[in-house]
């Protein structure tokens, strides 16, 4: 087991929805990614500032607007064993490394994934990130997404890189093929938060955080379209979510609407392929940070997984096999 101090600081203004509700009620609301318990915690020791004064009550009433300030410690405790799993690392060197996560592999271990993590494959390969906290995962990919993850492998590394995710200067790019079809590139700006009935997936609310989601078109299909995206933000499954929201959702991703569904007389080999497509059809395609210690602008990018690649080629031989029903 190890002890890690994280050092936490976040900051926002509360939303005018809020309006007389508790400090910690909304600060649960705004950092849904920390617990209420938590978050009451740091109010009354003392690491919760509201427009520049100290509040260490919780059920201190907000008017909104008020700008909020978290600065306080983390304790983080790894229980985790270094297991021996290859990783197909793109980039590595003595503050970072950049891994290629296929599909099926967790980041992170949890509820029914104990071991076999992406974490238990770090600790095996960088033997002294484990003076890290959460061993240098500084952002996450879906279990079912493929793609490039930047892992920091000291802790100036990660706090650059969070600093980077925050400030909105790491660029991610994704490629994906979603549901139905897209004319033209546009982009998504909603709001997402924890769905109100389902606790494990995350949903559009008013009540959520701040999202935007930039896409562009790079292949039309039948009854889908092959398309690029850009984050602005980095909330959990928010290419999922929002796809979701404007009526596109990816292809396979059964938790958010994306079920096969083959258009009108597609061939039997085209139905089976969707039909047995059983994940998100989502890849990060590319990854842009400043590095940590030289601040030199790099860039990776790696192809798309051989299972969308092979989805793709399929959709385009119904295009030419369905001439007649195509529409442009």
């Amino acid at each position: 087991m190890q002890d890690n101090n994280l050092t936490i600081h976040l900051s926002g203004n509360i939303p005018e929805h809020l309006f007389n509700k508790r400090l910690d009620q909304c600060l649960a609301e705004m950092f849904q990614e920390y617990s209420r318990s938590k978050i009451k915690e740091w109010i009354e020791n003392n690491h919760v500032s509201v427009n520049g004064e100290v509040i260490a009550i919780p059920r201190t009433k907000m008017k909104g607007r008020e700008n909020v300030v978290i600065s306080a410690l983390q304790e983080v405790k790894v229980e985790n064993k270094a297991e021996n799993i290859a990783l197909d690392i793109v980039y590595e060197d003595d503050d970072i490394l950049v891994v290629n996560k296929p599909t099926g592999l967790v980041v992170h271990p949890g509820a029914g994934n104990a071991s076999g993590t992406m974490l238990n494959a770090l600790l095996s390969h960088v033997p002294e990130i484990d003076k890290v906290a959460r061993a240098g995962i500084v952002h996450r990919l879906d279990k079912d997404t493929t793609g490039l993850m930047v892992v920091a492998k000291n802790l100036q590394a990660q706090t650059s890189l969070v600093e980077q995710l925050q400030s909105r200067t790491m660029g991610r790019e994704y490629e994906a093929i979603v549901m139905g079809n897209l004319i033209a590139g546009g982009y998504v700006d909603a709001p997402i938060g924890r769905h109100a009935t389902k606790r494990t997936l995350m949903a559009v609310r008013e009540t959520g955080k701040p999202a935007v989601t930039h896409y562009r078109v790079i292949e039309k299909f039948r009854a889908h379209t092959h398309l690029r995206l850009k984050l602005e933000s980095g909330r959990t499954h928010q290419i999922r979510v929002h796809m979701t929201h404007i009526k596109h959702p990816l292809v396979g991703d059964n938790q958010y609407g994306g079920r096969p569904r083959p258009p009108k007389k597609a061939d039997a080999s085209f139905a089976d392929a969707l039909r047995s497509f059983n994940r998100q059809a989502l890849h990060a395609a590319q990854l842009t940070l400043n590095h940590p210690v030289s601040g030199e602008r790099m860039s990776w990018q790696v192809p798309l997984p051989q299972d969308i690649s092979s989805l793709l080629l399929i959709m385009r031989n119904d295009v030419i096999d369905n001439k007649d029903l195509m529409e442009y």
